[in-house]
């Protein structure tokens, strides 16, 4: 689940620079500048395996991942599917819950990553790595960039969503120097958000950095459902477990 996923592939494809561009100028704009935006970052402690209590059956309210849940997200030519599976990993030594993010680009698949989350005691979403497939215009598996795993040494597991968010709260998603180094920061609370498959008033919205490629999105998570925004992607269809 990369920051940089939609915006560094589709860089060049009509509307989708303009919106990304958008976005950053947006952030200038209001006097939000890269470096000022994620200072401070947590302390992303909660979610180190060697210390803390986790489980696979994630319920933080804006990010629950039940088994039988999917949430279906489209625009801009994108459609993704994520999608809690009745199925359980082991890494750095804690349980997880794997979760499937299929994604296509004007009718063509373009990647499916297996990602890995467990909940620490406090509520906080842990993220454990993704295993990745690239997929070329003709359908077959053309590199596996970005994927990682904790293994409780170089690369560790970063927070996802915090047990209780907080405005101006920044934190590392993904800690794997040089493969994947995903920063989040929540800048508003409680914003009403109108997409295709409603409207919601309990929300998360954040802004997503990817410090290796200098691409910022920004997604937006409502309490009860997940990711609703991600982008000109939104949400068209919740399946409930």
């Amino acid at each position: 689940m990369r920051s940089d996923r939609r915006t560094g592939r589709v860089g060049g494809r009509p509307g989708r620079t303009a919106f990304v561009l958008g976005v950053l100028v947006a952030l200038v704009a209001s006097g939000c500048s890269k470096a000022s935006s994620f200072e401070n970052l947590m302390d992303i402690g909660v979610c180190d395996p060697d210390t803390g209590t986790f489980t696979s059956e994630v319920d933080n309210p804006y990010f629950p991942l039940p088994v039988g849940q999917q949430v279906v997200l489209e625009g801009g030519g994108v459609l993704v599917r994520i999608t809690p599976l009745d199925e359980v990993r082991t890494v750095a030594g804690v349980e997880t819950r794997v979760v499937e993010e299929y994604e296509e680009i004007d009718g063509s698949v373009v990647e499916i990553s297996r990602n890995f989350f467990a909940q620490a005691e406090d509520g906080t979403v842990c993220y454990f790595g993704e295993e990745v497939d690239m997929f070329d215009e003709n359908g077959d598996v053309s590199s596996h960039g970005g994927a990682w795993l904790a293994d409780g040494d170089r690369y560790r597991p970063g927070i996802f969503m915090p047990g209780s968010p907080q405005v101006d709260q920044a934190f590392q998603q993904e800690v794997a120097p040089g493969a994947a180094e995903d920063q989040s920061k929540i800048v508003s609370l409680g914003e009403q958000t109108e997409v295709p498959g409603g409207t919601f008033d309990d929300t998360v919205v954040m802004l997503d950095r990817d410090p290796l490629s200098g691409g910022e999105d920004r997604k937006v998570y409502a309490k009860g459902v997940g990711l609703i925004v991600d982008e000109a992607a939104e949400l068209t269809e919740f399946v409930p477990a």
